[in-house]
């Protein structure tokens, strides 16, 4: 099997424009969103990734017919018979758990592989099947397995034990096509969530609270088609915008909404980075000063997003000063730490917390990435440092980013994708 990876050349200064792509996180939802019709979809500003091949493969699967029309995908669902997703399918991304929501409003019956994904830390699916359960489902675990049954959704209060992104989208598209109303508590509020809430509501189904952490869903059976645009990536935002700054560049990026990086903004701005909002979707980014030393603390949104905490720490590196950081999210999402500090930086776990002295000088090296957020801190840190840095496995990089470096070359950096077997 041929491999791919990353050579960098660094140290390079990054300026000009980027275009930022449609939300991955949003994009997966979306797609699953059409198993709740049976009239064509159409969703414009999908990212090229991998996880949306996956995705677009497990629906096909199950009897999706897709095809991409002037860039648009057209997603039909009225041959969708099948209500088993198979494990070959769903192993390769965690995301895939959001077809069991769906699939039970539609059919009332669902089979889906335990899903797949990055090895960040234990992310379990309790939190989606006591919610099912809530409504009535009855749920088994065999073979690796979730079967699930839900005859009809029953009127109930559901409160998540914490907060969960993909658990408040699972929830909202089960309880989507029932005729009782469901009261969905401590809800995570993400643009992502609230983009899948507003498309459920042009659907025809009827949700109060949408942006909020109380949401409360009563559906119907006849649900409509839909047309409409993928968010901004806000995630693929905050990597570029940190790339600005890592590398001192100038850089704008465009086809951004500046209202969904607010907490990296503050952040960056603490540092001293200039960011400044040219039009509606515009930011540019500029640093020409020392970065200096601050303390983050990854929270859900709207606090700073754990999707950047990698990111940060590559940046956090060239700081003058101590920063520390702190993951609340995941218990296991550090594992990039050792390969930046193979490159020369400074770095001290403690339990959930980072302690990182800068400024260090970091060389290029040989590093491997492990997630696709680690990968991303590893190319950032590949800019800055001096000589060539290798980052294998990139695999990972290519889930969440459409060819990074066919984006960062036009920007300056000495970048290129090899193959080796």
């Amino acid at each position: 099997m041929a491999l791919e990876s990353l050579v960098i050349q660094g140290p390079n200064q990054l300026k000009g424009d980027v275009q930022i792509s449609g939300a991955k996180n949003a994009a997966l939802p979306m797609m699953v969103l059409t198993l709740l019709t049976d009239q064509p979809c159409y969703l414009s500003h999908v990212p090229r990734l991998k996880d949306i091949e996956s995705m677009a493969s497990i629906l096909s699967s199950i009897g999706t017919q897709i095809s991409i029309k002037d860039e648009t995908h057209v997603l039909d669902t009225k041959s969708v018979e099948k209500t088993h997703a198979p494990y070959d399918e769903v192993r390769k991304m965690r995301a895939s758990v959001m077809v069991l929501g769906p699939m039970l409003a539609r059919t009332g019956r669902a089979r889906v592989a335990l899903p797949g994904g990055c090895a960040i830390g234990v992310r379990p699916i309790d939190l989606h099947l006591k919610a099912f359960e809530k409504m009535g489902a009855t749920i088994e675990i065999q073979d690796g397995d979730v079967i699930a049954t839900l005859p009809k959704v029953k009127a109930c209060k559901v409160l998540f034990d914490r907060v969960t992104v993909t658990g408040t989208m699972n929830a909202l598209m089960a309880a989507s096509r029932g005729n009782e109303p469901v009261k969905l508590m401590n809800c995570a509020t993400e643009p992502e969530v609230t983009q899948v809430a507003q498309t459920l509501q042009t659907m025809g189904a009827t949700i109060e609270g949408v942006g909020t952490d109380t949401m409360t869903i009563c559906g119907r059976n006849d649900l409509q088609g839909f047309s409409t645009r993928v968010i901004p990536d806000r995630i693929e935002a905050g990597t570029y915008m940190v790339a600005a700054a890592i590398t001192k560049g100038d850089v704008r990026l465009s086809g951004v909404e500046p209202s969904h990086v607010d907490s990296l903004t503050s952040k960056l701005e603490q540092m001293g980075v200039s960011i400044q909002k040219e039009g509606q979707d515009i930011l540019r980014v500029s640093m020409n000063d020392e970065l200096l030393p601050v303390d983050i603390q990854t929270a859900p949104y709207p606090g700073f997003a754990t999707d950047m905490q990698a990111q940060f720490v590559a940046l956090l590196t060239q700081a003058n000063g101590k920063s520390t950081v702190t993951e609340t999210i995941f218990e296991n999402r550090f594992m990039h730490v050792a390969e930046l500090v193979r490159m020369g930086a400074d770095i001290r776990i403690k339990n959930s917390m980072l302690s990182i002295s800068g400024k260090t000088k970091l060389s290029g090296a040989p590093v491997m990435a492990t997630d696709l957020r680690a990968s991303a801190s590893l190319v950032l840190a590949g800019l800055v440092a001096e000589g060539q840095t290798t980052v294998n496995r990139i695999y990972h990089l290519d889930r969440g980013y459409e060819r990074m470096e066919e984006k960062l070359i036009p920007l300056g950096a000495t970048i290129s994708r090899v193959t080796s077997s």
